[in-house]
């Protein structure tokens, strides 16, 4: 845990008590804060009164006395409309910050030099930042990853000086984090996203630009607009910014050219790490999470042996194209986390021979979004609730069958993938869908896909896979 010394003797209001909650309210308490602690779910309140963690309705609470007010990411500060306790905390004049900002506080109060690695985007930013942990890990530094995955950040070990943070932000922690002032800062992309929580795209830009605009270093993926933008107008300020792109060669900055990770400098290109043979890091989408751990990794002294070393032994994210097994030229792919047809696009487009598991409670829109990579797909195996509508799209473009289960799609793709003569091939999980209907979450969807490959006789199971 990190007390959250900044605060003490501070009275702190805070709101929503779900994990990450309850984790910053023992760490305010820990740094001698006065906490008190609210939730809408009254079970919450119980379970968090039971820790020993002060409750009262924030309601009834004397706003003139608290210094500041903690909000949980997951409530509304804007939009649709501010939430009850954000009326309240604005009408007192109270600060209105997130866990992301304690941490911030916390580190340059106690140790500023702690390189600290923030990392956020629409698409990309877990991977990246799991890459870039196991890559300083890997490298033998004391290396701390939480935030937006794994660890709520104020459960990381207190700041060092050696220390190394890597901290995934959404948009929702970073607009509750005004002085958050990372080494390096990432912005990998930006797509339209969470609209029904900051009403316009520029607004969500604005507020993924604010991670990078605090940095001492900007790396930025140039490869959409909104993010070139934003690296002409901090660079136009002095802001020192690293330019990254996955698909277009830089003046300067590091762009992928293949499988080559390249550095420019006044137009000359050199090698710096390559891909080739790393399974974990298919794709071009890949290409830009692992320029963006270079990069990062890099500004915080790490050499390129070092970096090249953690690349290839990146085991990929649970999951998230995750390789779980093999039997002679068949690839088992688990990337259960792909809920639509955009989740899904960056594996479709990363094998040139699929045998693609698909289906389950259908999102808006379908799979008619896949179409140009429907070539790619040897055959599908449709299953759940959207198995009709699916093999409708399909229709005479892709060989499918309609499997019904998981299981049952899992032996009749493994069978048929063997007798492909291509020298890989693909059983591709990608349900471009939802779980809900025959499963509780993606992570128990995807357990369900390696268990069913790990019973297939003949299959040795790759990196970490369980």
């Amino acid at each position: 845990m990190i007390p959250a010394t900044s605060f003490q003797g501070k009275r702190v209001a805070l709101f929503g008590l779900g994990g990450s909650g309850i984790a910053t309210a023992r760490a305010l308490a820990e740094g001698g804060a006065d906490v008190l602690a609210w939730d809408d779910n009254p079970e919450s309140v119980a379970r968090a009164a039971g820790e020993g963690i002060a409750t009262g309705d924030l309601r009834g609470a004397d706003w003139a006395g608290i210094s500041s007010f903690v909000l949980s990411p997951g409530v509304p500060l804007t939009h649709p409309k501010p939430h009850w306790t954000v009326e309240l905390a604005r009408g007192a004049g109270v600060e209105i910050i997130g866990d992301i900002e304690l941490f911030a506080r916390e580190r340059i109060a106690t140790a500023p030099t702690a390189p600290f690695i923030a990392i956020t985007g629409t698409n990309g930013k877990s991977t990246t930042t799991a890459l870039t942990a196991h890559i300083l890990n890997s490298a033998g530094r004391d290396t701390q990853m939480g935030g937006n995955i794994g660890r709520a950040v104020m459960t990381l070990d207190p700041p060092e000086a050696d220390r190394h943070y890597v901290v995934e932000c959404s948009s929702y922690q970073i607009d509750l984090a005004p002085s958050i002032n990372p080494t390096a800062g990432v912005l990998l992309n930006l797509t339209p996203d969470h609209l029904d929580r900051h009403g316009t795209m520029q607004h969500y830009a604005t507020i993924k630009e604010r991670l990078v605009a605090g940095s001492d270093t900007a790396i930025i993926g140039v490869d959409d607009i909104y993010c070139a933008q934003i690296a002409d107008r901090l660079e136009r300020v002095g802001k020192q910014v690293v330019r990254i792109s996955k698909r277009l060669p830089l003046t300067d900055g590091y762009f992928a050219d293949g499988s080559d990770l390249m550095e420019a400098i006044d137009g000359r290109y050199s090698r710096i790490a390559f891909l080739e043979g790393i399974g974990s890091l298919r794709g071009q989408h890949n290409a830009q999470n692992a320029l963006a751990a270079v990069a990062a990794c890099l500004k915080v002294g790490l050499d390129l042996g070092e970096i090249q070393a953690g690349l290839e032994s990146f085991p990929g994210l649970e999951h998230r194209m995750e390789q779980v097994g093999r039997k002679g030229h068949v690839l088992f792919i688990n990337d259960s986390k792909a809920t639509n047809a955009d989740a899904a696009a960056p594996a479709l487009s990363s094998f040139p021979r699929i045998y693609w598991i698909a289906g389950g409670l259908p999102k808006e829109g379908g799979i008619e979004p896949l179409r140009s990579l429907f070539p790619r797909i040897a055959r599908a195996y449709l299953i759940g609730e959207a198995a009709p509508a699916f093999s409708a799209t399909l229709g005479e473009a892709v060989p499918y069958e309609i499997s019904g289960t998981l299981a049952a799609a899992v032996e009749h793709a493994a069978e048929d993938a063997a007798k492909d003569d291509s020298s890989e091939a693909v059983v591709l999980l990608s349900p471009a869908c939802a779980s809900f209907d025959q499963f509780k979450n993606f992570e128990i969807r995807g357990e369900a896909f390696r268990q069913a490959v790990n019973a297939i006789d003949g299959v040795s199971a790759i990196g970490g896979a369980r």
